[in-house]
């Protein structure tokens, strides 16, 4: 195992188990290990239902807007 990749692995040891959880399956897709489809909560599902329909009515982020959520997580 690389320095690097031990060093992200600890860095995901520090964060709560769900993303833990979501940064494993993603790396074993980018592994391509098969992963059992995810299923979201309703919350989540009526969440990603609105996120299409704005996207579908052209609603999008400005710039602005996404510089500030960067900027929130220090990105």
């Amino acid at each position: 195992m690389t320095k690097l990749f031990e060093q992200a692995i600890e860095t995901v040891r520090g964060l709560p188990a769900e993303q833990q959880d979501a940064l494993a399956r993603l790396l074993m897709q980018f592994a391509a290990v098969d992963q059992p489809a995810l299923e979201l909560s309703p919350h989540e599902a009526a969440s990603f239902d609105e996120s299409l329909a704005q996207a579908e009515r052209g609603e999008f982020a400005t710039e602005e807007q996404v510089r500030a959520i960067w900027a929130k997580h220090g990105l």
